[in-house]
């Protein structure tokens, strides 16, 4: 029974991570889609510190009640995302897909102009939101073949190794697997598990300012400005394990083959405080805007079929460090944190050179930056060259200048409003 229900639990919970960042990105308005997914991760990181508490309080349980307990009391947020949902609004880019104008325009209405159906901003969005609907519309149904053809693929590779890095960070390293980090460094009892749950404080706190600047600050830079932060990190903890540390006796520490190395005093507290400051450094950065970019990046016709891939492809790497993790630190011990630094440097350069800036443009604007003639050949306008487009209350363009710093003008072929630089 419990293989079965946790069987039947990933299935949900894989719908659920696949399926909502699509809702809401395709609800939001785009002054603030990436709040409003943002608050997908800032749950997530909530759930995740009240259940390690809950754990914590039910192991001083005897008995089945230890387990039995927590896992019972995830049923109270399903039923009440259950009963949540029939009261939300359907997407309006479903809608309007599905021939329902009428219902598309009242849910524009309800959520971008305050229930005004004539206010500029719903106008305008369901104006773009018809011509590509219109559009693909001449197109046959979509298969998954579409998104590994040429035109889509470049996206599709954004979107897996978006989630994928967001894995290969190593934050959940810390998450599973600080207990061990910190009985290396000398912590035990009650003391190491206490100390460990301050990662989960900090993750949800640090997680508070990206809700608030993300739509300002944009998505390029909180993947690299993390990634930058992350490195730095995970390298001062694996010179100082390296430097100041030595092998466990044979077997680990406390009988655990994975506490394979001992350290103490002043170093064993820079591990501590390094592993503080990666979760502080992910929290604000790939936490949320993992999740946040891939719904932004595809057209409607293989959003949701793309965003599913996406997420498939966090969940496969999420299952193989649960693997990898624990034999690593036996066998190659403080070297591990060299392995996700190499990977944190590595995605600075990805990221640097194919993610564009999806920062307040709407999901046809991101279209049209994608398929940018005048750009490269099946990847669209440079990522390097893609802005942050700031927007007023009413979802129209700021002053260009103001916005960007510079003045910007329109092709003929970008009606929809993305921007290209202009040298003056």
């Amino acid at each position: 029974m419990l293989i079965v229900g946790r069987i039947i639990n990933g299935i949900s919970v894989g719908i659920c991570s696949a399926q909502i960042p699509v809702y809401l990105s395709e609800i939001a308005p785009p002054s603030k889609r990436g709040r409003l997914v943002g608050t997908q991760q800032w749950a997530i990181t909530w759930g995740i510190m009240i259940m390690f508490y809950i754990s914590y309080g039910c192991s001083f349980l005897s008995g089945t009640p230890a387990f039995r307990v927590p896992w019972g009391l995830q049923m109270i947020p399903a039923i009440i995302l259950f009963f949540g949902l029939l009261i939300l609004p359907e997407s309006p880019r479903w809608l309007a897909k599905h021939g329902k104008w009428e219902d598309a325009e009242q849910v524009l209405a309800i959520t971008h102009g305050h229930g005004d159906k004539n206010a500029a901003v719903v106008v305008r969005e369901l104006k773009e939101i018809r011509d590509e609907v219109e559009f693909y519309s001449k197109n046959s149904d979509v298969t998954w073949t579409e998104l590994f053809k040429p035109a889509m693929l470049n996206r599709v590779h954004i979107g897996a190794f978006t989630q994928i890095w967001a894995q290969l960070t190593g934050m959940n390293v810390m998450m599973y697997y600080i207990t061990y980090v910190f009985a290396m460094a000398g912590l035990k009892g009650n003391n190491m598990l206490v100390s460990s749950s301050i990662q989960y404080v900090i993750n949800v706190i640090m997680t508070i300012p990206a809700l608030i600047w993300i739509d300002r600050w944009g998505r390029r830079p909180m993947f690299l400005v993390g990634a930058l932060l992350m490195m730095t990190w995970l390298f001062i903890n694996a010179g100082v394990m390296a430097t100041y540390g030595h092998a466990a006796p044979k077997g680990g520490l406390n009988g655990i083959a994975a506490e394979s190395w001992v350290m103490s005093g002043a170093p064993a507290k820079v591990v501590i405080a390094c592993s503080y400051l990666f979760v502080a450094s992910f929290a604000p950065t790939w936490g949320p805007a993992s999740w946040i970019y891939p719904p932004e990046l595809f057209p409607l016709r293989v959003r949701g079929k793309a965003v599913a891939l996406s997420t498939s492809a966090n969940w496969a790497f999420n299952f193989a460090l649960g693997y990898f993790v624990p034999p690593a630190f036996e066998n190659i011990q403080w070297k591990v944190y060299i392995l996700f630094g190499v990977f944190c440097a590595t995605m600075f350069v990805h990221v640097f050179f194919l993610f564009p800036e999806t920062a307040g443009k709407t999901l046809e604007e991101v279209e049209v930056m994608f398929t940018d003639k005048k750009g490269i050949r099946y990847l669209g306008t440079p990522a390097w060259r893609t802005r942050v487009v700031k927007r007023g209350a009413d979802g129209d363009l700021l002053n260009e200048k103001e916005a960007h710093g510079t003045l910007h003008e329109r092709s003929s072929d970008e009606e929809a409003g993305v921007l290209q630089q202009v040298e003056k």
